[in-house]
């Protein structure tokens, strides 16, 4: 008994309710001292489990689960994060938050008694629909980016210090776009002289030679290894190469790999597949660096785990990880930033998959790509900040106001009214669905479809980018529009507040076409006063239908013998001589037809 609230081993013990609280991280676990970057995939993979088993029930349609860690994020400079575990399984929780509005919740606690007496407050049913406190000395606090210019750091902080152009840098990925990019800005911008270039493939990277050519010509030593750098006994032995007199100064880890996908279609090893690269091997450059006294220890994250991309649950978890290192380190007192980046413009391994759809979409979010001088020259006011958790991108406060209600995280950035992610999003697609409702009480079936697909193709186009919904088909297949996974949650967010429904993540994969959502949408709405189309127009349709089917065929099927005697039903014996293939179709009626469909099935 925790709060006085029963505790159940299993998800599936648990008696409906409104509310459910799932512990999570290093307390849910066990601490054992074991290898941490291991523990994060395994519990990120643990909950990821639950929320799937969440999500599956049906009773729990209109409930919410609230993941509980304990000191997992910070909330100020002396606030020092303890469970990286449990950071990377906020990640995941976030993106499947922005995938189901309003089905989870993130609450962070201290472990004071003072916070968990007033769990039942701060868990109260709010109007917040991106649910997420941490939860300070008995003090609820909510999380807010803002400009780094203002105020205090919101994270434990360093003094920055300048890198020593005689020391080696390590950069990981460091054949890649990314990679690149810095290693060309630190030679020219720090002076850097001896670099060392780690990735997967190595000095077999296309384009490597090319960049240690380019790099050389700066002035730079350049040094290529190929490393799995979440193999920690491979890292170790790239470390050791480093001389004594050009030691080690700064690590820049910029590797990383997608794999996007609903949350509800996410499997362990897709998640282990993304995190090793990201979350094992930040781990492991942190312990192998620990003492080292780096001038710069930098993480490449991603506002995906800050904000909780939907789609890239994996990907989340991951970040997020790099973030927790990040505050713990500094925390320690040792060097380290993490730049949770937005977009940037030069196509890298991250961002080669995006289509022109997934660049429209980013953009309504207000998140603008950044061009190479941008992302570096951000990279180096990150460094010099001294703070430990910084976000790096471009940002038009104007596309936000143009998209989808604004998150409590964003809503300081942006000046102006803007609508709130908020329960009130909630209310107020029930009162829209009341007025669809009433609009197509008393349409016939062809008027209400063409309504409602009306309504599918305007927010087709709005997810999309189009300035029209005259650019999409009803018929058209969503697949062959573009759309991913990511745009499928969004098309499936907007009508949910527009129909006050509460349609499936997967809704253009059940319902392939505009049209095909609109019949679906039909049959759930399903006005009490909607009036039926007259029985002579189905009987139209399927004489049309079968009229269209040469006579031949329906020999050969073994159907038109049946087809005659059943259109003799109501008139005359009709004539078993089938020699001829110009016998009419069309004057069988539709329930001929339908009790011929029944019987031929079951006979």
């Amino acid at each position: 008994m925790v709060l006085g609230v029963p505790w159940h081993r299993e998800l599936s013990e648990c008696p409906e309710a409104d509310l459910v609280l799932l512990p999570a991280g290093v307390d849910a676990v066990g601490a054992d001292g074991g290898d941490v970057a291991v523990a994060a995939r395994s519990e990120v993979s643990r909950v990821l489990d639950l929320v799937q088993e969440w999500l599956d029930s049906d009773e729990r349609s209109d409930a919410r689960l609230v993941v509980v860690t304990r000191n997992a994020v910070s909330t100020g400079s002396a606030d020092r994060v303890e469970d990286v575990v449990g950071a990377g399984v906020q990640g995941l929780v976030r993106s499947a938050r922005s995938e189901h509005p309003g089905r989870f919740g993130l609450v962070d606690v201290d472990g004071r008694a003072e916070s968990w007496q007033c769990l039942p407050t701060v868990l109260a049913p709010g109007d917040e629909d991106d649910f997420e406190l941490a939860v300070r000395a008995g003090q609820a606090y909510s999380p807010r980016l803002t400009p780094a210019s203002v105020g205090e750091s919101s994270a434990p902080s360093v003094e920055a210090r300048p890198v020593n152009p005689e020391g080696t840098v390590l950069i990981t990925g460091g054949t890649g776009t990314l990679g690149g990019l810095v290693a060309r800005d630190w030679v020219q911008r720090h002076g850097v002289r001896h670099l060392l270039l780690v990735s997967r493939q190595g000095p077999s990277a296309p384009g490597s030679q090319e960049l240690v050519d380019e790099l050389t010509g700066l002035g730079a030593q350049v040094r290529v290894m190929a490393c799995d750098v979440s193999d920690r006994a491979a890292l170790t032995a790239v470390l050791d190469t480093i001389p004594d007199e050009h030691r080690l100064t700064a690590v820049v880890h910029t590797a990383g790999v997608v794999d996007d996908g609903m949350v509800t279609s996410l499997t362990p090893e897709r998640v282990d597949a993304v995190m090793r690269p990201k979350a094992d091997a930040a781990w492991y450059l942190h312990e192998a660096t620990a003492g080292l006294d780096l001038a710069a220890f930098v993480l490449f994250s991603s506002l995906s785990g800050v904000l909780g991309a939907a789609g890239q649950a994996g990907y989340a978890a991951a970040n997020s990880v790099l973030d927790a290192i990040a505050q713990q380190r500094a925390a320690g007192g040792e060097s380290a930033v993490s730049v949770a980046w937005g977009m940037w413009a030069p196509t890298s391994a991250l961002t080669g998959q995006l289509s022109e759809t997934d660049r429209l979409r980013i953009g309504a979010t207000g998140v603008v790509p950044l061009t190479a001088e941008e992302g570096t020259a951000l990279l180096d006011r990150a460094v010099r900040s001294g703070r430990s958790l910084v976000a790096g991108l471009r940002w038009d406060p104007a596309g936000v106001r143009a998209g989808q209600p604004v998150s409590g995280l964003l809503r300081g950035l942006v000046r102006g009214p803007v609508r709130r992610r908020s329960l009130a999003t909630v209310r107020d697609g029930e009162a829209a669905g009341t007025a669809l409702r009433q609009r197509l009480a008393g349409l016939s079936a062809t008027e209400a479809q063409a309504v409602l697909a009306q309504v599918v193709t305007t927010h087709t186009a709005t997810v999309l980018g189009h300035a029209s919904p005259e650019s999409i088909q009803a018929a058209s297949a969503f697949q062959e529009l573009g759309f991913d996974s990511m745009t499928a949650v969004d098309l499936r967010n907007r009508l949910n507040t527009v129909t006050g429904l509460r349609l499936p993540a997967t809704l253009v994969f059940d319902y392939p076409t505009p049209e095909a959502v609109a019949d679906h949408l039909r049959s759930e709405l399903r006005p009490d006063t909607l009036v039926a189309e007259p029985s002579e127009d189905a009987d139209v349709r399927l004489g049309e239908t079968l009229a269209a089917i040469p006579v031949s065929r329906l020999r050969k099927a073994g159907l038109l013998d049946l087809l005659l005697q059943l259109a003799g039903e109501d008139g005359e014996a009709a004539q078993t001589t089938t020699s001829g293939d110009e016998v009419s179709i069309d004057e069988l009626d539709g329930e001929s037809l339908l009790r011929l469909a029944a019987e031929n099935t079951t006979n």
